[in-house]
């Protein structure tokens, strides 16, 4: 059965893959389904059949026009876009009216008060925004806009650092350009919108007053969470590897794909020592000095960064070998 194309882009515009079906009756009975039966819409394919998994398991095909039933919008789902979260805390004697200059808060300070920052978030949505959140002024009659519901910004901890977080109900499924579309406009409302002003609220703390920045000019970018928190990582590192701090000499764990470091228990007051174990438990373990330096860059860099893949010393040490020996032959 020949479809026209126009009625097959409406079908599949107007019922998102998800969609939920109730069936009131088929043409063609069928043994286990009956009026009231649900399931969920898998594909529309070139005929415009709408192919159904239904809730008892059985799989089978509805033709609008000849079967009767509902189709009922998904349930939204929920995608989080992470971007870089960074504070200030403005110290002073409110007193005396003498303030110091904003100080920038670390990671770790700036988690103490993650309930505060939320609460600020929640407190600064405008009525406007009660419904659909941005969405309100996203102002372009697209796909995004139908698929997209809601997005509100909030803050969320993930290995050990809070993370600004957009929080967007979605019904069906984004293509790769609606993402990179709603991306570029939660960027936007980062940087010029709603951060622009959330950005300057203070946020009452015991310590002064705090500011949070949902967006910076360095190392910021918005990714979803399969991209920002699990990034592809380079062959041949290990599960684990023992290293030291460089400004104390403590002896630490790294454990592949995290960020940050676990203390050791092993770990004693003497630096030299220290290095000692870490080389003793890695000649143990059968981890390279190559992968060792990797480990450590990818626990504070990222695991996607060239300094993350043991090949990179390799290379590094070849290209410092070619170089001595040149040296040398030059020197004859």
């Amino acid at each position: 059965m020949a479809v026209q194309k126009e009625w097959l882009k409406f079908f599949r515009e107007q019922y998102p893959l998800g969609s939920r079906i109730k069936l009131r009756e088929m043409e063609i009975p069928q043994e286990g389904l009956g009026r009231g039966s649900m399931g969920t819409l898998k594909k529309i394919d070139d005929n415009a059949q709408f192919h159904i998994e239904w809730e008892n398991g059985q799989k089978s095909c509805l033709t609008p026009g000849y079967d009767s039933f509902s189709v009922l919008p998904p349930e939204p789902t929920t995608l989080k876009l992470y971007m870089p979260l960074i504070a200030e805390m403005q110290r002073g004697d409110y007193w005396s009216g003498d303030d110091d200059e904003p100080e920038e808060m670390t990671d770790r300070e700036i988690l103490k008060y993650e309930d505060k920052i939320v609460a600020a978030m929640t407190k600064y949505r405008s009525p406007e925004e009660a419904e659909r959140g941005l969405m309100h002024w996203y102002g372009i009659d697209d796909s995004v806009d139908e698929k997209v519901k809601s997005v509100v910004f909030t803050a969320e901890e993930r290995q050990g650092k809070l993370w600004g977080v957009a929080e967007c109900q979605v019904v069906g499924t984004l293509s790769a350009f609606e993402l990179e579309t709603l991306k570029d406009y939660v960027t936007g409302q980062a940087s010029d919108g709603w951060g622009e002003g959330f950005e300057q609220q203070e946020i009452r703390t015991g310590d002064g007053d705090m500011y949070v920045h949902l967006w910076n000019w360095e190392n910021w970018e918005v990714l979803a969470e399969q991209e920002r928190f699990s990034p592809k990582m380079a062959d041949g590192l290990p599960e684990m590897c023992f290293s030291t701090l460089e400004t104390t000499g403590e002896l630490i764990c790294l454990k592949r794909g995290e960020f940050g470091y676990y203390p050791s228990d092993w770990s004693t007051d003497d630096p030299d020592r220290n290095r000692e174990i870490a080389d003793y438990n890695n000649n143990r373990l059968g981890v390279s000095e190559a992968q060792r330096k990797a480990m450590e860059i990818g626990s504070m860099q990222g695991w996607g960064v060239p300094g993350a893949d043991p090949s990179y010393y390799e290379s590094v040490s070849q290209e410092t070998q070619s170089e001595d020996e040149g040296m040398v032959m030059g020197g004859m």
